[in-house]
């Protein structure tokens, strides 16, 4: 069984005169999910990072995050969202090949796969220069069909920012994955791909597409309020931080928990 933790939407700022933790809001809620997660029975055997991993794409934003999740003993793979920065995000997190792939340069997207105790991870670019939506060109999707190809009989997930199915609340899907058919397709073409999982909610949400079920993460700062009303009410909540574990058998298998941030220890046994 292979055990993926997934964290997003972290949003974390630079800090003040270079301080890796100065009690600020999204430093705090970092520090409390790696504690949360380090904390459970079973260790996830990798962390994936969906996006939005800073708040404002800057080299110093990265370089902290990278320090604050020094505690995890498990590779961590980052991802980027609209608030991120490839180029600056690659220089910090470049102690993995994968993620350094495409070199330094601005535009090339961040795709890659990994594999994580018999399951397979390819982590896709959705994110858009200068834009808050998701797209994925035609030749990230070659990619993207090439990649699945390359491994059809390991259980695989696909893991973006941007979810591709509607989330039902006004402003993020405003922001949405603009055209998921041509993802939809290449996804259909490949059954070994097990999960869909993705960022950008600030909520746990499940779906599907082409048959596959898809899943967003909490965030592990702030969660969005759930208004499904027309126009709706872009607000955030004050309900549990969070993050999600996906479980994948041997034989495909696959479980999803979401997980709040807090260290719930039992309170009494069950018979």
């Amino acid at each position: 069984m292979a055990i993926i933790a997934q964290l997003s939407d972290i949003h974390l700022a630079a800090g003040r005169d270079g301080q890796v933790d100065d009690g600020s809001g999204p430093v705090r809620a970092l520090r409390a999910a790696v504690s949360s997660l380090l904390s459970l029975p079973a260790r996830p055997d990798a962390v994936v990072l969906t996006g939005d991993l800073a708040d404002g794409g800057r080299h110093a934003e990265y370089a902290r995050l990278h320090a604050l999740l020094s505690p995890l003993p498990m590779p961590v793979y980052p991802m980027p969202g609209n608030h991120d920065d490839r180029e600056e995000m690659r220089k910090v997190f470049d102690d993995h090949p994968a993620v350094t792939a495409g070199g330094f340069a601005r535009h090339d997207p961040v795709q890659y796969a990994v594999d994580v105790a018999g399951v397979r991870l390819v982590c896709c670019d959705t994110t858009v220069d200068g834009h808050p939506h998701g797209h994925m060109s035609e030749d990230r999707l070659a990619w993207l069909d090439a990649t699945l190809a390359a491994a059809p009989d390991t259980p695989t997930i696909v893991a973006t920012h941007h979810p591709p199915f509607p989330i039902g609340i006004r402003f993020i899907d405003e922001m949405r994955f603009i055209d998921p058919a041509g993802f939809a397709a290449v996804i259909s073409k490949h059954p070994q791909v097990v999960r869909v999982i993705s960022g950008h909610v600030h909520r746990g949400s499940v779906g599907s597409l082409a048959g596959t079920v898809s899943t967003t993460c909490p965030s592990t700062y702030r969660q969005l309020f759930l208004d499904l009303t027309q126009p709706g009410r872009a607000a955030v909540t004050g309900e549990p931080a969070g993050f999600a574990i996906h479980l994948v058998e041997e034989d495909g298998t696959a479980t999803t928990h979401f997980v709040p941030t807090g260290n719930y220890r039992p309170l009494m046994d069950v018979e």
